[in-house]
């Protein structure tokens, strides 16, 4: 089965949103028909330990930390995921950014 889009997902701090829609935007990559910008998102909450070694945005290194953050949405073409990518690591603030790669069937 040859997959032509995938839904992304992207873990940061909401006011990161604006900056990474535009920049997706302008590379075409959240085009859905006759619209552009096209995402949603939705603030969670989260619980992380920056590990011995980490730089760390929020929190401290070796603690337990809790807050809440959005969970960026999107479909996008699979063959421009790379581009997306290394766009998303381009803006993200975190060390490691969560980024979930899901194919789409329809």
């Amino acid at each position: 089965m040859e997959i032509k889009y995938v839904k992304v997902e992207v873990l940061l701090p909401e006011e990161y949103i604006e900056e990474l829609r535009n920049r997706l935007n302008d590379i075409g990559a959240i085009t859905v028909g006759k619209y552009d910008h096209v995402i949603s998102y939705s603030v969670v909450s989260g619980f992380w330990r920056p590990l011995s070694g980490s730089m760390p945005f929020n929190g401290d290194v070796g603690e337990i930390s809790s807050g809440t953050e959005c969970k960026l949405e999107f479909k996008c073409l699979y063959e421009n995921i790379e581009e997306v990518k290394s766009l998303i690591k381009s803006v993200h603030p975190y060390e490691e950014p969560v980024i979930n790669i899901m194919p789409l069937l329809g």
